[in-house]
């Protein structure tokens, strides 16, 4: 992960919307998860809504709980190595799926 993604992950991450103070609705949270799945996947791991926050579940069964999208990859890399989303086989890979 690069620096600049660990700098977003704060309590006021900007993938919550405009209000923090809102509640982000659940249809958001899934779609939020489902489009960070198509990342993970190419590590073992998988993202889940849980109440107002996302459950993180590496390839072993370990799991973290995420606020917010910010502190998405750095739980991705305690999980699962070091992980870069912008890795040029992903990408490929994303693009393939369609």
């Amino acid at each position: 992960m690069c620096g600049l993604c660990g700098a977003f992950a704060n309590a006021d991450h900007w993938s919550q919307g405009g209000d923090v103070a809102l509640v982000m609705p659940a249809a958001e949270r899934m779609r939020q998860a489902a489009a960070a799945n198509r990342v993970l996947g190419a590590r073992g791991l998988k993202l889940s809504v849980w109440a107002d926050r996302f459950v993180l579940r590496g390839p072993t069964g370990k799991s973290v709980v995420v606020d917010h999208l910010g502190a998405l990859w750095p739980a991705a890399d305690s999980l699962g190595g070091r992980f870069d989303p912008l890795d040029l086989g992903v990408m490929v890979r994303l693009e393939g799926a369609g």
